[in-house]
């Protein structure tokens, strides 16, 4: 039992040194590590509400959810990203803000959905 305490008080030191590394990143690849784990959960977050969201529509609302997916892509995209040459740029703090922006809005739609009945004229 002792070492089964022991070894969850080690575990538990070490997430709290993972957390800290990304609470003052010593060096720029450190930061974006912990940028990209934050967009990687936030992109996660988005596609699930997506599918929540798409479940509960008719045809319509789907099409209408699809075209609306597809220019929010575009805006980010032109608005993150970019290429320079043969290289191409990812404004990850963008990228990460304004995917949180869409899942909390596909987020708003599934709770419409649940109360008060799906409105196609807002996706």
């Amino acid at each position: 039992m002792k070492r089964l305490v022991l070894a969850l008080l080690v575990c538990a030191a070490g997430a709290a040194q993972a957390n800290s590394a990304c609470d003052k990143p010593k060096k720029d690849f450190d930061g974006l590590y912990c940028l990209n784990k934050v967009y990687q959960e936030a992109d996660k977050e988005l596609n699930d509400n997506y599918g929540k969201l798409a479940a509960r529509l008719d045809a319509d609302g789907k099409k209408r959810l699809k075209a609306g997916q597809l220019r929010w892509i575009e805006e980010r995209n032109g608005s993150c990203s970019r290429r320079d040459g043969g290289a191409f740029f990812v404004n990850l703090e963008c990228a990460t803000s304004t995917t949180i922006q869409r899942a909390q809005f596909l987020q708003d739609r599934v709770r419409e959905c649940a109360s008060a009945g799906c409105q196609n004229s807002k996706l």
